[in-house]
């Protein structure tokens, strides 16, 4: 569903922007999303393809994630992680109504426009924290009544290669959410006159901000980053609702954040092994030490061949195998890009395609535009542009190291448009910060984009260059 949207709007371009990691967890198989979360996804893609397509598409999200949550949730601890999850979503749930009081009363005695328009958009995206919250709280307590009320033999966890493995416990990697209706559960009726939900508040149809929901409410800034709902200030998980675990996630790392720092080893019973024991001091030596193996540069294949072997793992039901082969072709040389592009849609296999485009969008910034210059030269420019939409999440360093990278390459086409999406989801203060690694080249570039956005980005990207102490031409 989320290849068929727009990376840099609606309720994907936040949750993208909020929670990139969350989203790439959910994405990879790691997690399941929250059912508000699906919805809020549906309602764009409604918007991309009519509410027909988006009809269809509910249904059959709704019984897959269904299917899903069943068997997760029957995995060994998976009734003490619905436990600790609903626990933090009634936390989640208290934080945000008691948000949302506090901001209804400073509302009411606001003293002038400014800090009436600034509490209004708080108080609008708080209003949707509160619905989420309330969502989330019920689909885990139903989560949890059904698990209790058709208990099944525990369910070996399954897991992709390479993956760490867990033991029961009530913390797993990635987060976890509510449960939508779905083939094991009863589809809800709307609420009565006298059903308590009828009075709380739904989840709106789109960010606030958006024209089809709030024409002149813009996101509050500073609202808190890595988060689905934004109230929350427990590590671990109020984007999901979920157990204020102190362990980090187990995530892959952001896009362009490569894991070679040197970092003590992931230990106990969340990651099957124990820590390692330190290795013994070698022994002093008057030989000279070797000189470094260079690493060997990743095997390719022809194009055709890899088309041919994804189709066969597909047609087996081999799909993590499959994805470790898309993860490992969208390592190649950039060169060979349009070639595999091509391939894989004369195989029927366009989906993957935008998943490999999906996992090039976490490359380093010189090899990300290497692959965008390769889909540019070679007249795939819808897959460029989405390439580059997909790798605005990354610190703005990288996303300047990426556009100066286009444009030595003589791609200013490519180079622009990377710039207009970071410019249209990420805010004018660090768009400013992107500016000061080339003023020169880049600040012309990102006015140029901010002005064709709507609203007030022009000005407001002035001013913050202007803040940053760059004076543009």
């Amino acid at each position: 569903m989320t290849q068929r949207l727009d990376a840099g709007a609606g309720w994907y371009g936040e949750f993208l922007r909020r929670d990139p990691e969350g989203v790439r967890a959910c994405l990879n198989g790691a997690a399941i999303p929250p059912w508000d979360v699906v919805e809020s996804l549906l309602r764009d893609l409604a918007g991309a393809g009519g509410a027909e397509l988006a009809a269809r598409e509910t249904v059959y999200a709704a019984r897959l994630r269904a299917a899903a949550v069943t068997v997760w949730d029957r995995l060994p601890g998976g009734e003490d992680e619905l436990r600790t999850l609903l626990a933090a979503a009634a936390a989640q749930r208290a934080e945000s109504e008691d948000a949302l009081r506090s901001l209804t009363a400073r509302l009411g005695g606001a003293a002038d426009r400014a800090e009436t328009d600034a509490l209004t958009r708080e108080l609008s995206w708080t209003q949707d924290d509160v619905a989420r919250a309330a969502a989330r709280h019920e689909d885990l307590a139903a989560r949890l009544t059904a698990l209790r009320a058709d208990p099944l033999p525990t369910v070996p966890r399954q897991r992709r290669d390479g993956a760490p493995t867990e033991s029961a416990g009530p913390s797993r990697t990635g987060p976890r959410g509510g449960t939508p209706p779905g083939a094991d559960v009863p589809w809800p009726v709307a609420p009565t006159p006298t059903d308590p939900r009828a009075a709380a508040p739904q989840p709106q149809d789109g960010p606030p901000g958006e024209p089809a929901a709030r024409a002149a409410v813009l996101p509050p800034v500073g609202r808190a980053e890595g988060r689905w709902l934004r109230g929350a200030r427990r590590g671990g998980g109020a984007r999901y609702a979920g157990a204020a675990a102190p362990e980090a996630p187990a995530f892959t790392p952001p896009p362009g954040h490569s894991d070679t720092g040197d970092h003590p080893a992931p230990r106990g019973a969340r990651f099957g092994h124990r820590r390692p024991e330190p290795a013994p001091e070698p022994e002093a030596t008057t030989a000279p030490a070797p000189a470094p193996a260079v690493a060997p540069a990743p095997p390719t294949r022809p194009p055709r061949a890899v088309a041919a072997e994804l189709f066969a793992l597909r047609a087996q039901g081999r799909t993590g195998e499959a994805h470790a082969l898309l993860c490992q072709a969208a390592a190649w040389p950039a060169g060979q890009l349009p070639h595999l592009a091509a391939e894989l849609a004369r195989a029927g296999l366009a989906a993957d395609w935008n998943t490999l485009l999906w996992e090039a969008a976490s490359l380093p910034p010189v090899q990300l535009a290497a692959a965008a210059a390769a889909l540019g030269e070679a007249g795939r420019e819808a897959d460029c542009d989405a390439l580059l939409r997909q790798g605005v999440s990354r610190p703005a360093s990288e996303v300047a190291d990426a556009a100066l990278a286009l444009g030595a390459a003589g791609r200013a086409r490519e180079a622009d448009a990377l710039l207009g999406a970071f410019v249209r989801v990420r805010t004018a203060e660090e768009a400013a910060a992107l500016a000061r690694h080339d003023p020169q080249w880049l600040t012309p570039r990102l006015l140029q984009a901010a002005g064709l956005l709507p609203g007030a980005r022009h000005r407001d990207l002035l001013h913050a260059l202007r803040v940053a102490g760059i004076v543009p031409a």
